[in-house]
């Protein structure tokens, strides 16, 4: 961290700048230097602790701009997504906090409400700015009108943009017609290029003082009856034609009822400052369109963006990551990709969706492989989930990757469009349990609950890399209805080869260990789902080095149950001890003890239900995580003696 201090120590201007108060009376010249050290200590400081990079140093003059010309936080800015909003936490007071991002503790990768009243919105999934803006806007004017001035900005990633949500939002705010701000971060990665000067000159004219004065004067005397309301609507529709003819990204705006100002660059700070005063003096709402190069100002993430997107600690010097954990095993996504694409080479039916993350998800190597069989929908979830419905009812085998807590936006199509259809569409839900240091809007933990709920749908998850690989196989050999494969963020367990795909009975579980021993008391059985098979086996281990055996059951299916085996083993046993990554409301270990409770098992057997409690578990590392959750082996151990303990106090009670 000492690298870290000695940079900070060298910015004379940033050291000045407490609050966003600060920026009102500097200079363009001033700004630009702020700008430069903005970048220069957040290059500084994420190369030692790792974050997410090059979102937000291409909104550094963005960000700036901003917090110069609005009254932050009376005004308020919502981030889409909060990855690009680190520089804006640095304007805000946590500056020096900025080298505790994501971990335990300490300040979230993303803005959140209860961390800085400058967060005026929680942000971690796409898409969401301009709903809330819209909504905050609104606020102002029914059930505060003393802050009808307020004014609201969204900031919106030209990926988000890319939603339904965002143009459903769009729509909504063109029929309302308040002045909301919508600034279009455009790196290129979605929308229109930048077509030249000229666009952003006509802007500038329709839009200056002048104009804006003009036309609401206009306005009021159409309101009046002094001239016909068709002639406001006609000179209207000449400025939006003209605009079109410059940039085909006005046309998509104005039909939304939105003014177009630029394209601009995004990294001028002074053309900022001029479209941000023009916007505000407007009538109705009004797009910014700033075009901006994502990872500004360090080579390496300029160069490869996607590389520098969420990183590790690297070296500054050349951008080469640190082996904080050298991994020489693969990680599971690419397990999954691998053996997608040799069942495509067998089955010309198979393909794969995504929802903007072929990387993330292990569809890149599918897209590498076979072009013809990827398909990338953008951040539209429920549209990947219907796609492969339609896909589905004409012979095709659909496999939807999405990670866990992104799958959560597409329940209704899930519910409607697969389940009640009994439609084949293998969802692949990558990123399943305690994920890490993106936190609660990352972690998938409600996806057990959420869809052991649905009618028809089959839920499995592997407990090691060959389990995943066979339940791939088994899914699209399953045409009885959809089938969940959930798995988590983390790399392979052995180190031998992986054996070919092989078809494993639906709603079979594996009994790994068995302690029959019919005299020994108490007789512990372990049922653990997953990756929390491994969690069980390292249980069992630790019970019995103190002198206490333990079974081991690996679930494999949430649904449909292991009914029959289950029903035997249970009996035989005093302990029931239940493990998994999901919450513990309606997860795994509810299905175990719905299915007791309808069994009569309850009576003569306690349960103990190992899982993620009613609440939301921060960010931090994976480890500390399920430490914190109690779901490691030492805190499952140390439950299973406290229950113990009760257990045995209770029996001493009853004999006296």
């Amino acid at each position: 961290m000492q690298a870290i201090k000695n940079i900070v120590s060298a910015h004379s201007l940033l050291d000045g700048v407490a609050s966003p108060a600060d920026l009102k009376e500097l200079s363009i010249e001033e700004l630009n230097q702020l700008c430069a050290e903005l970048r220069s200590e957040l290059i500084a400081t994420i190369s030692e602790t790792g974050g997410h990079l090059a979102s937000s140093l291409g909104v550094v003059e963005i960000t700036v701009a901003l917090h110069k010309v609005f009254n932050t936080p009376e005004d308020r800015l919502v981030w889409d997504v909060g990855h690009q909003a680190y520089i804006h936490k640095m304007l805000t007071g946590r500056r020096n906090q900025l080298n505790t991002v994501r971990q335990l503790g300490g300040l979230s990768g993303f803005p959140k409400r209860e961390e800085s009243i400058y967060d005026a919105f929680g942000v971690g999934h796409a898409s969401t700015a301009i709903s809330a803006a819209v909504g905050m806007l609104e606020a102002s004017h029914h059930d505060y009108p003393e802050q009808a001035e307020r004014k609201v900005v969204a900031i919106v990633g030209d990926g988000a943009l890319t939603s339904g949500m965002s143009f459903e939002a769009l729509n909504h705010a063109g029929h309302l017609q308040r002045n909301l701000i919508v600034i279009l971060n455009d790196n290129g990665m979605s929308i229109a290029q930048n077509v030249g000067a000229l666009s952003w000159a006509f802007s500038r004219t329709i839009t200056n003082r002048f104009s804006t004065t003009l036309r609401k004067h206009f306005k009021k005397l159409v309101a009046r009856g002094w001239f016909p309301s068709q002639l406001y609507k006609l000179l209207d529709r000449v400025e939006e034609t003209t605009q079109g003819f410059f940039s085909s990204a006005a046309l998509l705006f104005n039909g939304f009822g939105f003014r177009y100002l630029g394209p601009i660059d995004g990294h001028d700070i002074h053309q900022l400052i001029k479209a941000i005063e023009h916007a505000k003096d407007q009538d109705g709402p009004v797009v910014i369109h700033a075009i901006t190069t994502k990872g500004k100002g360090y080579k390496p993430a300029e160069e490869d963006p996607v590389k520098f997107h969420g990183v590790v600690p690297f070296e500054r010097e050349n951008g080469h990551f640190k082996l904080v954990t050298p991994y020489s095993r693969p990680a599971l996504t690419e397990v999954f990709g691998q053996s997608l694409v040799e069942l495509a080479h067998i089955d010309q039916r198979i393909v794969g969706i995504t929802a903007a993350m072929p990387g993330g998800t292990g569809l890149e190597i599918l897209r590498q492989e076979f072009p013809d069989k990827f398909f990338d929908v953008g951040i539209c979830e429920e549209h990947a989930i219907t796609f492969a419905a339609g896909l589905a009812c004409e012979g095709m085998r659909p496999v939807c990757a999405i990670y866990s807590s992104f799958l959560q936006r597409a329940y209704d199509q899930i519910l409607h469009d697969l389940c009640l259809q009994k439609l084949p569409v293998v969802l692949v839900l990558d990123r399943a349990g305690l994920v890490g240091s993106d936190g609660p809007t990352h972690h998938g933990v409600f996806d057990l609950s959420y869809l052991r709920s649905m009618p028809n749908m089959t839920i499995m998850a592997p407990a090691d890399e060959h389990e995943l690989r066979n339940m791939l196989f088994t899914a699209l050999n399953y045409s009885q209805g959809p089938v969940a494969l959930r798995f988590p963020r983390g790399h392979v367990i052995g180190k031998h080869e992986l054996s070919p795909m092989q078809f494993l009975p639906i709603g079979k579980g594996q009994l790994i260990k068995h302690i029959n021993d019919k005299i020994k008391r108490p007789r512990i059985l372990l049922i653990s789902i997953g990756w929390a098979t491994q969690t069980a086996v390292k249980v069992a281990e630790i019970l019995e080095k103190n002198n206490l055996g333990a079974s081991i059951f690996n679930g494999r299916f949430v649904k449909p149950l292991d009914e029959k085996y289950l029903l035997k083993l249970i009996s035989d046993h005093d302990i029931i001890v239940t493990i998994e990554d999901n919450i513990k409301d309606g997860g795994f270990g509810s299905a175990i003890l719905e299915f007791m409770a309808d069994n009569s098992l309850l009576q003569q057997t306690q349960v103990i239900r190992c899982g993620i409690n009613d609440c939301f578990i921060p960010h931090g590392s994976i480890p500390e995580l399920h430490k914190l959750a109690q779901i490691d082996a030492t805190s499952i151990y140390h439950n299973i003696l406290a229950a113990l303990e009760a257990q045995a106090t209770t029996n001493r009670l009853s004999i006296a």
